[in-house]
């Protein structure tokens, strides 16, 4: 008689196969969630310990910061020095629910004096280089200025918009000295529009 061959065939063979590719696919599925709860856990540190996007409102910063235009901001190891553009966060007045961005002028134990006629700020007898300032003609001149001599209490900063006749800053009782705890850091880079991004001076 002839021998019949047969082919030993493994029973329940597909149903193995179909039960690894799940066991994969949950793995991948797994490891991607894992992968982003890491990247969730980074963004949020980036923000809390190392800086922060802002958007600018307003002409105050004019020239050098255009209305809805988009900045990071950072606030790693910073203190807050002469020039520098800051965003502050007051913690009571009027402008207690929207973030300002200004220029640091002055800090504690400082004195400013302005001539409101030449546009010119001194700080302690010495005047202040300022090319960056949008000049109009005539006078420098809002309602709301208090004074032509402000003298910056200690932990406290003096700032004003680059925009001198359209900022509401530290001349004005509405902002008044920004205490160094409402500084929420410095100003580095310009993010948006994308054919104006780069460093701020």
């Amino acid at each position: 008689m002839d021998e019949i061959m047969q082919e030993n065939i493994p029973v329940g063979g597909g149903s193995d196969k179909k039960k690894k590719e799940k066991l994969t696919a949950r793995e991948t599925l797994y490891e991607i969630f894992e992968e982003l709860c890491y990247v969730a856990a980074l963004v949020v540190l980036f923000f809390l310990f190392i800086g922060r996007m802002a958007t600018v409102q307003g002409s105050s910063m004019a020239n050098t910061l255009q209305d809805e235009d988009g900045i990071f901001v950072s606030n790693l190891f910073y203190t807050p020095d002469r020039y520098d553009i800051v965003v502050v966060d007051k913690e009571e007045g009027y402008y207690a629910d929207e973030l300002l961005i200004k220029r640091v002028i002055a800090k504690g134990g400082e004195t400013v004096t302005i001539n409101y006629n030449t546009w010119t700020v001194v700080v302690d007898g010495l005047p202040l280089y300022e090319p960056y300032v949008l000049r109009e003609d005539g006078m420098m001149d809002r309602e709301d200025m208090v004074s032509d001599t402000f003298v910056v209490p200690e932990g406290c900063y003096f700032v004003m918009g680059d925009n001198r006749n359209g900022s509401t800053d530290s001349r004005s009782e509405l902002v008044g000295f920004v205490k160094a705890s409402e500084i929420l850091g410095r100003a580095v880079f310009r993010v948006s529009p994308p054919q104006s991004m780069g460093f701020l001076k």
